[in-house]
């Protein structure tokens, strides 16, 4: 089983729409027996909480189900997880920093943009201080982007 974590900062908006999107996406592929996913934010502000009404609205316009509960990045990720996907530069560096304050390694750090076909940007906007448009657009570069991370981590992991 391939373990992907997807990383933000406060686990309500970018990375539960990213997680929700890749569930939703292997089931519709049939791999959820070879990959698997979570997501989480490198703060602390909104543990335990649902995430965005906005990005759960978005995300049910669009047809994807979400159901999570924000958390904090754990030094026990870093074991479980063989990728970790960072959103943007900031948490990107935010992950480096637990790494080493756990005395651990980032194994497979890279930013989610980077598996999107000719990105614009390499980061994924945050969306949480604007408005409802805004969502949607980070769902379109996560529809993107995650298509191409399947479609890498099964080729290769030769998981068919």
């Amino acid at each position: 089983m391939i373990k992907v974590l997807f990383v933000c900062l406060g686990n309500i908006c970018r990375s539960p729409m990213a997680e929700a999107l890749f569930n939703h996406k292997i089931k519709q592929k049939n791999h959820q027996d070879y990959l698997s996913c979570d997501s989480c934010g490198t703060s602390d502000y909104h543990i335990g909480e649902l995430p965005d009404e906005r990005a759960i609205a978005c995300a049910k316009e669009n047809g994807i189900k979400m159901d999570h509960r924000g958390r904090q990045l754990n030094r026990i990720d870093f074991r479980d997880f063989d990728y970790l996907i960072a959103m943007d530069k900031s948490n990107m560096e935010n992950i480096i920093k637990s790494a080493e304050q756990h005395k651990t390694s980032a194994k497979n750090l890279q930013l989610m943009r980077e598996f999107q076909k000719d990105p614009e940007f390499l980061e994924v906007p945050d969306p949480y201080y604007g408005g409802v448009d805004g969502f949607q657009k980070v769902y379109e570069i996560l529809d993107s982007s995650i298509d191409d991370l399947i479609e890498e981590l099964v080729k290769k992991h030769q998981l068919i």
